[in-house]
C-alpha cells in the first residue's frame, strides 16, 4: 500500500535532507532560464518516480514556491493515492471539456501545494498528452503556478514522456539503486533527447539503508550540529 506523503517542514531526516539538495540542484541546473516546468520519469516501472515527484513537490512548496502536481501517468496513476485525494475529475476531463481547472485543482497539507489527479482514464493517453490542448494547459499553468510538475510514465515502455518533454523546461530521470541498468538509462536519455527534451539529471532512488549512512556521516553528519 502507498504511504500518504505528509509534510517534511522542518525535518532533520536523511530523506528529507536528500530531497532539499535535489531541489537545490534543479534550481541551479539552468542559469540561463528559470525552471517552470518539469517532466518526472524512469526507464522502467516500479523505480519510484511518483514517490519522488510527490515530495520533490512538497519540499518545493516548502521553499515558498506555489507549486502544481500533475499525474500524467494516464495509464496507471496514482498521485491521488499518495495524497489520500479523489481522482473523479482531473485532468483528463479538463482536456475533453468535461471539467474546468478550478474545479479539479486540489489543496493538499502542505502549504501553496495543490495536485491535480489524472482523472478518467482515457482510451488514447499518447494521443491526448500530444495534443495542443495538453500544450495550451501547460502554458495556462504556468501563469497560475510558480513551479509545475508533472508525473509520467517510463520512458522505455510508452512513448508519453517523449511527448512531454517537448513542452517543459527539463527532465528528471529515476532510476532505482541495484536494479536500473545503465544502458537502460542511456536509452532513456536519447529518446528524451532525440525529440528535443532537456534531461536535467539523473536521481539515484531506493538506496539501501547502509549506503545511506555511509553517504551520510561522510558528507552530511558534521552539518546542523
Amino acid at each position: 500500500m502507498d504511504k500518504k506523503i505528509t509534510s517534511i517542514i522542518n525535518s532533520k531526516s536523511r530523506e528529507a535532507e536528500a530531497f532539499r539538495t535535489l531541489r537545490t540542484n534543479i534550481q541551479y541546473s539552468s542559469l540561463d532560464e528559470e525552471i517552470k516546468t518539469l517532466v518526472v520519469t524512469s526507464s522502467a516501472p516500479s523505480e519510484g518516480k511518483s514517490t519522488v515527484i510527490s515530495n520533490l513537490a512538497v519540499s518545493m512548496a516548502q521553499a515558498g514556491k506555489k507549486v502544481l502536481l500533475v499525474d500524467c501517468d494516464f495509464r496507471k496513476p496514482t498521485i491521488h493515492k499518495k495524497f489520500a485525494l479523489s481522482n473523479n475529475n482531473g485532468l483528463t476531463n479538463i482536456i475533453i471539456g468535461d471539467a474546468k481547472i478550478e474545479e479539479c485543482l486540489k489543496a493538499t497539507e502542505t502549504e501553496r501545494l495543490y495536485v491535480l489527479t489524472c482523472g478518467t482514464i482515457p482510451p488514447n493517453p499518447s494521443e491526448m498528452l500530444g495534443s495542443k490542448a495538453m500544450r495550451k494547459y501547460i502554458n495556462d499553468f504556468k501563469e497560475i503556478f510558480d513551479l509545475i510538475l508533472i508525473d509520467a510514465p517510463p520512458v522505455l515502455a510508452v512513448t508519453d514522456a517523449q511527448l512531454l518533454a517537448v513542452n517543459v523546461d527539463g527532465v528528471v530521470l529515476i532510476s532505482s539503486y541495484g536494479k536500473t541498468e545503465k544502458k537502460a538509462i542511456i536509452k532513456s536519455k536519447e529518446l528524451i533527447e532525440n525529440v528535443g527534451g532537456k534531461v536535467l539529471g539523473v536521481v539515484l532512488n531506493m538506496v539501501p539503508t547502509k549506503a545511506n549512512e555511509y553517504y551520510y556521516s561522510k558528507y552530511y553528519g558534521h552539518y546542523g550540529k
